[in-house]
């Protein structure tokens, strides 16, 4: 990737302008949720752009789009292949339905828009995407690799070289790998992506990504180079998942077509086949799961330049592709996205140190060392330390099951040259990691500086932030932050360390939080392709997605596998984009239907239940057909929203059946107790609604005794977490939620803040015996809380994505003020409150073409002012534009 696909490229062109005091303009023009992407497979690609427009009352009234492959034919309004003409409306995402999209083509897209007063924008926004291969046929390369014997452990290189005659208009280059790759041209690296293609059931679904790569490229000889690595396709590490048994496994492979296109308009594909050699590089072993061993003896100098010498390299060999769906991956690639300087150095002799990062990261380490040749230099990574200071990996290493001595966990491996200082920086693997043992067989002088962290993720943007008066809410929010982008590699995962793997509860519970803070639909629409690729023919899902096959009997379950119907969900409502729920309708049917098929009486006892626990035990039947019924409502709704009115009625018929046999079975209703009345017995019902209307009071008022009584500390494990603080704060009891949510003593989040977490961990107790990890994502819900409920920013279901936006600020005992901000895909939404000195004042940003609801308190002797004016109603309607509302003593 060049510089030219990382700026954002949107053109300004001046026109005689339509309005002297048309003030509004366009930003955000993305296509596929992506900024002038490239290697787009879409035929129906979705286009998406923001009004900006501070002024109040700011609303789109129309708009027009235009597309061509021509950007100054867009210029004079003059499109060939698609023109939507003026159309009335205040939508800002359009699904392309001109002509059909050729493969390998730039197009350029225009967005025009009017305005509340139909004035029409004064200046032309244009953006591009280009196509990929589009279809499977249209590729030219085939699939070569070096040899079947997938206990070969050296990475392979491979080298082609080629000539361009003529002047370059611009290339690009178009890769599919089973396994890693990186490509390079000339001798360097093309793009700064980590970890590419994504990981995907390989034998399913294979993902290739394009580059640009004209400005790397030489009129004259050039070469071309590929480094393959396992990855997840030849996995030779062991562990209780069986990944080294995968039905796929095989040696790494890899395509690629290198398209030319000259200044003549003829073009040339330089493709893989057998013309190209290989050789083993000097990475000598690569595991996605443990580590990377490096012997720089065996360095090729020059290895991906025009004019080395390949002679003694081998012939490749021909492989059969790994499935017959070769797709684009349309998403934010992971990249070393953080920079970070080590903390701390202790010394122990001159041959082992400890290096601390201050902070516990996904990611890798690189270190910059000299030594004589020979010289074996081991890099332990680990989240904790040892009494005597070393580090200490008993906590993340209990399902790794090595069958010798020679693969360490999270242990990299350097073998020096002896020629000069040289750095190393895995190429096919990633660890959880706060500290870094380096440890050598001969004596080297490190210093602080010698060695660097990367933090390491799926590069989404940032959509939101969090500042309270409280500095422990703080802290909690940035951990919650740093443990979901720790487990966000183009798939959600539990934990960066010991598993790495999709586990679906985890990414249920943490949804919320990811999309108020990050642009994460591209993530969740390949992750849901992933479910669609592994689900069976009766519904069943796998725990962990995707997966070599285990998952299937055990894990699993509506407390789990629920992500098929909430994920999709949850992209609608923060998106409002009704695609990803079309396209997974007939997979949370079916998986309904065998639900519904199996448990005929509507309640389930299928699944985990409330993982991890602090001490109360509640019954999986109970929490699992609660996410039943949540899947059940959410069918039923999207069967309304797509127009399936037969199965609408049908759903909504299964979702009151399992409400009244839930409740028949464990609700006390003249009690208001759910079974024993423990905290998730109480909160998992409120929070997914099944409670029965006159009964939800009672049920809220008991569970705040509950929680009082268990002196504002949770009593919850992971489906608990989901539901506690919201089922409080949803039904008034604000003040009791915030208590739990900043305690700073055992068991709490602020617990594990008050013992320097910077991260969230797997387990209550700091000092548990298992189920320890300290990068785990799945009691992350309170970072969704936090907006939610303090922040009051919610979407509205009938008004999806933001298009309305429903505000309810809960001003809470303890706290002197709160801001949360998110950006929709309107624009940013800014919530605030603060307290004065005879009241609140809330400062609102409601972003242009969308409108608010606000909940104002209606206080005895108060009175509410709306920019200065006094409106006593209570729940108020907001237009777009700035507010400064003030709740204070009356006049």
């Amino acid at each position: 990737m060049n510089l030219r696909f990382l700026q954002v490229t949107t053109l300004f062109f001046a026109l005689a302008p339509l309005s002297k005091t048309f003030a509004q303009s366009l930003s955000a023009l993305k296509t596929e949720y992506l900024v002038n992407p490239i290697g787009l497979d879409n035929p129906s690609p979705r286009f998406t752009w923001q009004m900006n427009d501070t002024s109040q009352g700011a609303k789109q009234t129309a708009y027009r789009i235009l597309l061509d492959t021509d950007s100054a034919s867009l210029v004079k309004a003059n499109a060939k292949l698609w023109n939507t003409g003026w159309v009335k409306s205040d939508n800002n995402l359009v699904i392309y339905s001109g002509h059909p999209l050729k493969p390998f083509t730039k197009y350029f897209w225009r967005v025009d828009i009017a305005d509340g007063g139909q004035k029409k924008s004064n200046k032309t926004y244009i953006a591009s995407f280009e196509t990929g291969i589009m279809k499977m046929q249209n590729w030219q390369g085939a699939w070569i690799s070096d040899t079947e014997n997938t206990q070969l452990k050296p990475a392979p290189y491979f080298r082609k070289t080629f000539t361009a005659n003529k002047k370059i208009r611009s290339a690009n280059a178009y890769i599919a790998a089973a396994g890693l790759y990186e490509l390079s041209i000339n001798g360097k690296k093309i793009g700064n992506h980590r970890m590419d293609p994504m990981y995907t059931r390989f034998d399913r679904r294979t993902l290739y990504v394009t580059y640009d790569v004209t400005n790397a490229i030489s009129q004259g000889k050039n070469a071309i180079g590929v480094l393959l690595g396992n990855g997840w396709y030849n996995h030779q590490s062991t562990a209780v998942w069986y990944f080294d048994r995968a039905p796929w496994r095989n040696r790494p492979a890899f395509c690629l077509d290198l398209r030319i296109t000259y200044e003549d308009g003829t073009t040339e594909t330089i493709k893989s086949g057998k013309e190209w050699k290989t050789a083993l590089s000097p990475i000598i072993f690569n595991s996605i799961y443990t580590a990377e061993h490096y012997d720089a003896r065996l360095e090729k100098a020059g290895w991906n330049m025009p004019n080395f010498d390949d002679t003694d390299w081998k012939n490749v060999i021909y492989r059969s592709a790994p499935s017959k769906n070769i797709v684009a991956q349309a998403m934010h690639p992971i990249r070393n996205v953080e920079e970070i300087a080590s903390k701390s150095l202790r010394k122990f002799n001159d041959t082992t140190y400890v290096f601390d990062l201050g902070r516990n990261i996904s990611g890798v380490s690189k270190i910059t060392v000299s030594g004589p040749a020979g010289t074996v230099i081991k890099l332990k990574h680990g989240e904790r330390l040892y009494a005597n200071g070393h580090v200490d990996i008993s906590n993340i290493d209990a399902h790794y099951r090595p069958t010798d001595d020679t693969d360490p966990f999270q242990t990299d491996i350097l073998i020096l040259n002896g020629k000069r200082e040289q750095s190393f920086m895995p190429h096919f693997n990633y660890k959880g990691f706060q500290y870094v043992e380096v440890s050598s067989s001969a004596p080297i002088e490190l210093k602080k500086e010698n060695l660097l962290g990367y933090f390491m993720h799926s590069d989404v943007p940032v959509m939101g932030d969090v500042k309270s008066s409280e500095p422990i809410i703080n802290k909690i929010y940035y951990a919650t932050n740093n443990s979901y982008l720790s487990n966000l590699f183009g798939y959600p995962t539990d934990c960066p360390q010991r598993e790495k793997n999709g586990w679906t509860g985890d990414a249920q519970i943490a949804i919320e939080t990811g999309l108020y803070g990050f642009d994460g639909i591209t993530i969740y629409e390949k992750w849901l392709a992933d479910h669609r690729d592994e689900q069976q023919p009766n519904g069943v899902l796998p725990s962990i997605i995707p997966t070599d096959g285990w998952g299937y009997e055990w894990g699993n379950g509506p407390d789990w596998t629920s992500t098929i119907a909430i994920i999709p969900w949850n992209v609608y409502l923060f998106y409002g984009d009704k695609k990803l729920l079309a396209d997974c309708y007939e997979n949370i049917r079916r998986y309904v239907n065998h639900i519904n098929e199996t448990y005929p009486t509507g309640l389930t006892t299928w699944g985990l239940g409330d993982w991890i626990p602090v001490k109360s035990k509640s019954p999986v039947e109970l929490t699992s057909t609660c996410y039943y019924y949540a899947d059940v409502v959410i069918l039923a709704k999207a069967a309304k929203i797509l127009g399936k009115n037969d199965d609408y009625e049908k759903y909504t018929a299964l979702a009151k059946k399992i409400k009244d046999a839930f409740n028949a079975k464990y609700l006390n209703k003249e009690k208001g107790i759910y079974h024993t009345g423990t905290q998730t017995e109480m909160s998992v019902p409120l929070y997914w609604k099944i409670v029965p209307e006159e009964s939800i009071a009672l049920v809220a008022e008991n569970l705040a005794k509950r929680v009082e009584a268990d002196n504002f500390h949770l009593d919850v494990g992971l489906l608990g977490t989901k539901a506690i603080l919201n089922a409080l704060s949803e039904n008034g009891y604000n003040d009791i939620a915030y208590k739990v949510a900043a305690q700073k003593t055992y068991p709490s989040w602020g617990w594990w803040m008050e013992n320097g977490a910077t991260t969230l961990y797997e387990n209550w107790p700091i000092d548990a015996k298992s189920d320890i990890s300290m990068n785990h994502i799945m009691f992350g819900e309170i970072g969704a809380w936090l907006y939610k409920s303090p922040g009051g920013i919610k979407p509205d279901e009938t008004q999806p994505g933001f298009k309305h936006v429903i505000l309810d600020p809960h001003i809470m005992e303890g706290l002197n003020s709160f801001e949360a901000s998110h950006i929709g895909p309107y624009g940013k939404i800014v919530s605030a409150w603060k307290r004065i000195n005879n009241g609140i004042r809330y400062d609102i940003t409601i972003p242009a073409n969308s409108t608010a609801t606000i909940n104002l308190p209606l206080t005895r002797g108060m009175d509410n002012y709306i920019n200065g004016k006094l409106n006593n109603t209570g729940k108020i309607d907001l237009v777009a534009g700035k507010y400064v509302i003030e709740h204070k003593a009356g006049k």
